[in-house]
């Protein structure tokens, strides 16, 4: 049976949640392996709108085990919390439906002071953008090797022994930025009281997933954000605290990369970005506001973030970035979103290399002040009067879309294995099955 990893391949928002709740339905577990609660997904089911943030989107879907994996960070209050809402609109939730490696490092309520208390103290230009719910400082604690992990709930010497190490670190660093003293005792009852809540989802998780690939169940790998937020190949210092290319599938879970059949990347038909950071393709005007084509792609898109509420960033297809995230995560095969939001430009524009300097490349540089010198190198194509919404087979698209999505493909190196032309999860054509053996 095919195992599937599934990653963005821009900065994020490109439609994984609906995508991976396609997929679910022929996976028997859905792995979460990266990331924080500061990147949401929106599935719409039947109707029926589910805003999920640290939950595996397979969760909505009976007789699915949904994983949270070592790679991620979590925050177990808003987890709880996240729980309660989505069995309020029906979902069965509960030991057997969902589990937690116990490996997993948590986000402590200090991690998201720290977050927000040196954003507020950074400079302009070297903010970061972040969301400041912690997942940068958890990280940080995890590699400094003194996080509080899910396991550490379980004995209270432990418990305490981890705290007053993360403490050690936290509290001179707080008193630099002016931030009262951590509360020891309270930050231990708070844990101790959460530790009953989340203990019994916790299970040897790497354990769980090779046993159900020995037994040839299907595995479904979910990934958060984008590739171009990858710690290292993303666009730094403006990127997330984890790596998100599909390499991290097997080290975020705990399985061998062996066992990574197929990586599906999810890719947008147009580009945005939330926060700050480089964007090429970005569309603006002379006083640096979104222009006429990118305040109709962030209106016809309903460009804002389901974790933050914050307006996206919209610009013009940006090929060479996609070719890029396609070679570093080792995509097969595209899914590509939101075609139906091109519907009615008489012209559409795709960024197939830059200028730097006077000098042509066909991919980002890495250095920072490359980056900010690089203007986009266009080819305009023409667009479509007629709607592509809903569409569920090629016969369906209008001529000037079924070209656009063939240049898209020549110029990323990569087929398209399905078209998004909706939010709804049936509004969804496909072209080569991930999971096919």
């Amino acid at each position: 049976m095919a195992n599937v990893v599934v990653v963005g391949a821009q900065w994020g928002d490109e439609g994984k949640g609906k995508i991976v709740d396609w997929l679910s339905e022929r996976a028997d577990v859905i792995a979460r392996f990266q990331g924080g609660h500061n990147a949401g997904h929106t599935l719409v089911i039947d109707g029926k709108v589910y805003k999920l943030h640290a939950l595996p989107s397979g969760v909505v879907r009976g007789g699915k085990l949904s994983v949270i994996g070592n790679g991620v960070v979590l925050d177990p209050w808003h987890l709880m919390n996240e729980i309660e809402t989505v069995r309020a609109q029906g979902v069965e939730i509960n030991p057997k439906t969902l589990m937690i490696a116990e490996n997993t490092p948590l986000i402590m309520p200090f991690h998201g002071e720290l977050d927000r208390a040196r954003e507020e103290a950074a400079s302009k230009g070297t903010k970061i953008g972040t969301t400041g719910r912690g997942i940068g400082p958890a990280y940080e604690d995890k590699v400094g090797r003194r996080a509080i992990r899910v396991a550490d709930l379980a004995d209270e010497a432990t418990l305490i022994a981890r705290v007053d190490r993360a403490l050690q670190h936290h509290d001179p660093l707080r008193k630099g930025l002016g931030v009262e003293p951590i509360d020891r005792d309270a930050l231990i009852d708070q844990l101790k009281e959460i530790a009953g809540k989340i203990l019994p989802y916790a299970a040897p998780v790497w354990k769980v997933l090779n046993d159900k690939r020995k037994a040839g169940k299907r595995i479904l790998f979910e990934g958060a954000q984008g590739a171009l937020l990858d710690i290292d190949f993303g666009t730094y210092p403006f990127v997330t605290s984890s790596n998100v290319i599909a390499g991290q599938a097997a080290t975020g879970v705990g399985i061998g990369p062996g066992s990574i059949d197929y990586v599906l990347g999810i890719v947008k038909a147009y580009t945005t970005r939330v926060g700050e950071g480089p964007f090429p393709t970005e569309l603006l005007d002379s006083e640096g506001n979104p222009d006429v084509d990118g305040e109709r792609l962030g209106t016809r898109g309903h460009e804002f973030g389901t974790t933050t509420g914050r307006q996206r960033r919209c610009g013009w297809f940006d090929a060479a970035l996609v070719r890029q995230t396609c070679a570093t995560s080792g995509i097969k095969g595209i899914c590509l979103t939101k075609l139906d939001v091109l519907d009615g430009f008489e012209t559409l524009k795709i960024c197939v290399g830059y200028d730097l300097d006077g000098e042509r490349l066909d991919y980002l540089p890495t250095a920072a002040d490359q980056q900010a010198r690089c203007t986009p190198i266009y080819e305009e194509m023409a667009g479509w009067s007629e709607s592509t919404e809903g569409a569920r087979s090629w016969n369906d698209l209008p001529a000037n879309a079924i070209k656009y999505v063939k240049r898209v493909e020549e110029l990323i190196e990569c087929p398209v294995a399905l078209l998004s032309t909706s939010p709804e999860r049936d509004d969804t054509i496909l072209v080569t099955d991930p999971f096919a053996d």
